[in-house]
């Protein structure tokens, strides 16, 4: 029996290291996306998201997601590939399906806004490859807020573009010097203060203070040209949550306050081409294949489509603060998963 003790465990240790070899990618935690991919956003090996093995493929869209109009938000695409596209004059779509990025040209360089995963970073090289650019061009990295989804690539990116000078808000920094992806501290070569202002290449962008889903969330907005007319484009920095906690906030009294004030500085905003920072702000999909039908329409010059997020927004505020004042405060420990940024987790 003693000899056979022994033998038995290692038969037993040998069998467990088969069967998890055999074991599906989502048991492991390596699939591409889903509740198992949520915050991680790549904390691992280089562009392997911390999942104990190589980066998951990227698929494509499916026919179900790219015929989705409107397009409503779905976790399970967040890291779902995108065609890159030209959406007008020097600016161009080069995120996912879920989380958006955005490529400005100029003769002097590029700028990137939003690096999202680190396992979906070759794919937006790839994207911007295939539109006649190169990553390697890019001057400045800029970003929505300070989410995994929105910034875990951050460090990985200023690795593959050592020149490239990364702008974040000020409010965002504390969260940012937090998020290291794969242990690597998370570059910030800049900081922003609300109105500031990033030119390149006869291109001007201003960081617009907009907070709310996060301390820093910044709206950009900035001007391009289409033949002889020149369009103002605003990329909305984070959307308002339907579970956001905005009254009996311990952590954030102030937060529909701050909401408010952010909803205020969008209605300020001439807008002709809207965009956001996740896909179905601004109906993604739904522009992108009407994009396709009609080549002489462009679906992203859209005032309209700008103007009721923006009502929708101001709208599920005021109905959050009835409901929850209505509730009374919530049971203990309930001050909302919002925290800080009274938003929740990391979807809008």
């Amino acid at each position: 029996m003693k000899v056979l003790r022994p033998l038995f465990l290692i038969v037993l240790v040998l069998a467990v290291m088969v069967a998890a070899k055999d074991w599906p990618a989502e048991a492991q935690g390596q699939g591409g996306g889903g509740q198992a991919a949520q915050g991680g956003g790549g904390q691992g090996g280089p562009g392997g998201g911390g999942r104990g093995g190589p980066p998951p493929v990227i698929p494509m869209p499916t026919a179900e997601v790219m015929n989705e109009d409107p397009l409503t938000e779905n976790l399970r695409n967040d890291r779902m590939g995108f065609p890159a596209f030209k959406i007008i004059g020097n600016l161009y779509y080069v995120g996912t399906a879920f989380s958006s990025t955005f490529l400005i040209t100029t003769p002097e360089g590029n700028v990137v806004i939003n690096s999202v995963f680190e396992e979906t970073l070759p794919m937006m090289k790839a994207g911007i490859e295939s539109l006649g650019f190169k990553l390697e061009d890019t001057k400045f990295l800029l970003a929505n807020h300070a989410h995994a989804d929105h910034q875990a690539a951050d460090a990985l990116f200023k690795q593959m573009v050592p020149g490239v000078t990364t702008a974040f808000m000020e409010q965002d920094v504390p969260a940012l010097r937090n998020m290291r992806t794969g242990g690597k501290e998370h570059p910030i070569d800049r900081i922003l203060k609300d109105g500031e202002t990033i030119t390149l290449g006869g291109t001007t962008l201003t960081a617009r203070w907009t907070p709310g889903h996060t301390p820093g969330t910044t709206t950009w907005t900035f001007p391009v040209q289409e033949g002889n007319r020149t369009y103002n484009v605003t990329i909305v920095g984070g959307g308002l949550q339907d579970n956001a906690r905005l009254v009996f906030n311990a952590n954030q009294p102030d937060i529909a306050d701050l909401w408010m004030s952010s909803i205020n500085k969008w209605k300020s905003y001439q807008t002709d081409v809207f965009l956001g920072a996740h896909t179905w702000f601004f109906n993604l999909t739904g522009k992108y294949k009407r994009m396709r039908a009609n080549p002489n329409v462009n679906p992203w010059v859209d005032p309209d489509g700008y103007k009721k997020f923006v009502a929708d927004t101001e709208a599920l505020r005021a109905k959050l603060i009835a409901e929850q004042t209505a509730a009374g405060p919530p049971a203990p420990r309930g001050g909302g998963p919002g925290g800080a940024g009274g938003g929740g987790g990391r979807g809008n």
